[in-house]
């Protein structure tokens, strides 16, 4: 596995601690979901809209990357490889978005119109793509990214807990004070 080597690569360099993220649920991304938005409807999760098959995707690759780590914790005892689960960190706003204020998930804000807001031929920006009025009430941003505020409930669940194996807060104490930089509770 590539991600394997250059792990392993970055320790013989003098890294002590690495964060290797998972895979987010691609099965959600409007990009995806335009692409195959023919799909078979009993393809899509129910409750969230989004690909299962993607997501199954998704997950077995982040199974296979938790294995790699795991051998390579093995290798080099010495050196804190730390698992940042994406996937999962993401899903709780997948699984409950009003819970985290948003109204629109797999709709991106930004974009080329479509069921999904996203057309791979007119990007964000463009003259004739448009922009919603709340960005910060959407999940996607363009379809391909997430919101400054999808990325800041999943950097919380990262460093705070309880997406990183092991966990971060349990590591580091020098994340209590996310609070102070601009991450603070929602």
């Amino acid at each position: 596995m590539a991600i394997g080597v250059a792990i392993n690569e970055l320790i013989e360099l003098g890294a002590q601690t690495l964060i290797v993220p998972g895979n987010l649920p691609i099965g959600c991304s409007a990009s995806y979901l335009t692409i195959f938005k023919d799909s078979n409807k009993n393809e899509y999760d129910d409750s969230t809209g989004c690909i299962n098959w993607l997501n199954d995707f998704s997950e077995y690759h982040n199974q296979l990357l938790q294995q790699e780590i795991h051998r390579l914790r093995e290798i080099h005892p010495h050196a804190n490889i730390i698992y940042a689960d994406y996937y999962n960190a993401a899903m709780q706003i997948y699984k409950s978005p009003q819970k985290f204020g948003f109204t629109s998930t797999i709709v991106a804000c930004c974009g080329g119109g479509g069921p999904y807001n996203y057309d791979l031929n007119i990007k964000c920006g463009s003259p004739s793509s448009n922009v919603c009025d709340n960005p910060s009430s959407y999940v996607s941003w363009d379809g391909v990214h997430l919101t400054e505020a999808a990325y800041k409930l999943i950097a919380k669940g990262l460093l705070q807990g309880p997406y990183t194996i092991p966990q971060m807060n349990g590591i580091c104490n020098s994340f209590d004070g996310l609070s102070n930089k601009g991450i603070s509770d929602q």
